[in-house]
């Protein structure tokens, strides 16, 4: 299994990083977990083609995590490709017709098959073998978190979130956990993480994770990466990473 990071910034404009967006490469399909804005500039730039993604997972409806879902479903109409799996939190499909509402012109001109999803659900995405679980997520009221799992290799995508047991819980054991850590070290804050409300739930709940890559990276953080990567391997036996656009793992 191929991971790409293709966004790893926020909603305010920084060099290097544009907003939230993960490429799952698992052999036989192509899932795209967010899609906010410049993600689809940056498939283009990863060496994939927007008309080979099989599918867009969403773990909630902000902006930043949904900026160019029909940016890339247009461009795909552009080129002949007119159908398109969407799947996400409750509230997807009301989001998604809504958005079309601005854009008349686009009604009709592709099918969006959306399956909505909630805390506990495992599904298969459509011409796919692996599996998919979600967990609710300290975000937003339906914010999810992922666990893709293909030929017992395993990674977890959180979203936005703060620390908690639902994602240290459906994290454990995998071979990747791709964890926001939105700003610095005693930045106070709720709703998303900081390097010692992460380290304050891994002495709760230590994981069996091999590698832990940081992303949703506020500018706030920016000279201070270090620090965060210091301070949690304090914490955690494995790997720390920040993770940075277009770096790119295999599992």
């Amino acid at each position: 299994m191929k991971i790409t990071f293709l966004g790893t910034g926020t909603g305010i404009p920084q060099a290097d990083r544009v907003q939230s967006g993960v490429l799952m490469d698992t052999g036989d399909s192509l899932l795209l977990f967010d899609c906010g804005c410049g993600v689809l500039g940056r498939i283009f730039e990863s060496g994939y083609q927007h008309k080979d993604i099989t599918g867009i997972v969403l773990t909630h409806l902000h902006l930043d995590h949904v900026g160019d879902v029909l940016a890339l479903i247009k461009a795909n109409w552009l080129i002949g490709r007119t159908d398109m799996k969407l799947y996400g939190p409750q509230g997807t499909r009301e989001w998604f017709e809504k958005t079309l509402d601005v854009y008349d012109y686009l009604r009709d001109r592709f099918t969006v098959d959306i399956t909505e999803l909630s805390p506990g659900d495992e599904f298969t995405p459509e011409g796919s073998d692996c599996v998919i679980s979600c967990a609710k997520t300290v975000h937003t009221d339906n914010s999810l978190a992922y666990r893709l799992e293909k030929e017992g290799k395993s990674v977890v995508y959180t979203g936005d979130t703060e620390p908690c047991y639902e994602v240290m819980e459906l994290a454990e054991g995998v071979e990747v956990l791709i964890h926001e850590c939105s700003f610095p070290l005693g930045f106070p804050m709720t709703n998303h993480t900081t390097p010692d409300m992460l380290s304050l739930m891994l002495e709760e709940e230590p994981l069996d994770v091999k590698d832990i890559y940081l992303t949703h990276l506020y500018p706030h953080m920016q000279g201070r990466y270090r620090e965060a990567v210091d301070h949690l391997r304090k914490y955690f036996k494995g790997n720390v990473t920040i993770a940075k656009d277009l770096m790119e793992i295999e599992i």
